[in-house]
């Protein structure tokens, strides 16, 4: 696996700045906020027609365009724009990258707080949650001049968001699709961030969090805690599917290379990311992940998070989707009908595993597209 990464590129990011800062949960007051973002479509003369999509553990803000560090074609390009389920002829789109992020918003990439021109927070970023992701984006929202979100979308950790989004905000939001997500991380998917994190601490290049001081990045130990995260992604069909024992071209036994087509592509995802993603993001991000329990939050009833809310939710979820499976989805709609919202629930057959959300699903598409047409039918938007 080659590891020959340099640090990330420089890259300009549309984006807001907040002097007065932000207020995080751990208790740390951030003194400037900045929140870097990219807006698809047009914002209608009423702001009535914009919808938030947040992003995953290892997304950012360029949903519908060309990433700038690898070219590559932006993550939902199969959901956002003109035609597409998130119509950008029709709706505001909206994409922010998370607080803690690496692309552009405060995170340990920043410039320090408390310190001289060209420290960064690195290693000493405070923690930060799902909820403070969700207050940096409200923050954004209300800069743009939008009072209430016709909708907020999200998949996985962007599933979180907008789980927070209805919990915090309830009167700014008229409909919510959270996707391929849970109320609170599984005890399980706390055990894999925790892998991946001290593949990351284990790699010699990780200098105790500082790796920018001498030009470095724990490029192995980041490269595996992505191909870990990567198998949870997929699903033992879709890796047969593609892989199955198949290797590659080898006519004699190895002890250490990369022998089976499936060993390769878990490497070359890995090799791949170290070249857009930083470690102590992944780190603060994963973090993030884990603290999020709406459960707890609400007492051990989730259903007291959402209730009177006048939020249309529309729960998306996958067969063969093993790290948020439906079960832990179904949960979330019934505490919803306990609170008397407005739900619908879908579960979608496909044998993509977690990854089905960002792939080609003719079914998740049409639900998607369905429900957000009937929500704008009752929000009044122009068709």
């Amino acid at each position: 696996m080659d590891q020959s990464a340099s640090p990330l590129a420089t890259v300009v990011h549309q984006h807001a700045v907040f002097t007065d800062g932000l207020l995080l949960d751990c208790g740390v007051v951030l003194a400037r906020l900045e929140v870097a973002y990219r807006t698809y479509g047009r914002l209608n003369a009423a702001r009535s027609n914009a919808i938030l999509v947040c992003h995953a553990l290892t997304g950012d803000q360029y949903v519908a365009e060309p990433h700038p560090v690898t070219g590559k074609p932006g993550w939902w390009e199969a959901v956002v724009g003109p035609g597409r389920p998130i119509d950008t002829d029709r709706y505001f789109v909206i994409c922010a990258n998370v607080l803690g992020g690496c692309m552009g918003s405060t995170g340990p990439r920043s410039q320090r707080d408390d310190a001289p021109d060209g420290v960064l927070w690195g290693i000493d970023f405070p923690p930060v949650t799902i909820r403070d992701m969700v207050r940096a984006q409200k923050r954004l929202v209300e800069h743009l001049g939008i009072e209430r979100l016709f909708a907020v979308v999200g998949g996985s950790m962007g599933g979180m968001q907008v789980l927070q989004w209805a919990a915090t905000y309830p009167g700014h939001v008229f409909a919510a699709v959270p996707v391929a997500t849970a109320a609170y991380h599984s005890a399980q998917n706390i055990a894999f961030n925790e892998v991946g994190r001290q593949a990351i601490f284990a790699d010699p290049d990780w200098e105790s969090g500082r790796y920018w001081d001498s030009g470095k990045i724990p490029a192995r130990g980041l490269a595996v805690a992505r191909m870990v995260a990567h198998i949870t992604y997929l699903s033992e069909q879709a890796l047969t599917r593609k892989f199955g024992r198949r290797l590659r071209g080898g006519a004699s036994l190895s002890m250490f290379g990369d022998m089976f087509e499936v060993e390769s592509y878990l490497q070359h995802q890995g090799s791949t990311f170290v070249n857009r993603f930083d470690a102590n993001s992944y780190l603060t991000i994963t973090r993030a992940m884990d603290y999020f329990d709406l459960v707890a939050d609400s007492q051990g009833d989730l259903s007291a998070a959402f209730r009177d809310t006048p939020t249309r939710f529309c729960l998306i979820s996958f067969t063969s989707d093993w790290l948020f499976p439906t079960a832990e989805s179904r949960a979330v709609a019934r505490a919803l009908n306990r609170a008397a919202a407005n739900v619908s629930f879908v579960e979608i057959a496909s044998d993509k595993g977690h990854d089905a959300f960002l792939l080609d699903e003719p079914d998740f598409h049409r639900t998607l597209a369905g429900f957000l047409a009937g929500c704008a039918e009752h929000a009044g938007l122009p068709a």
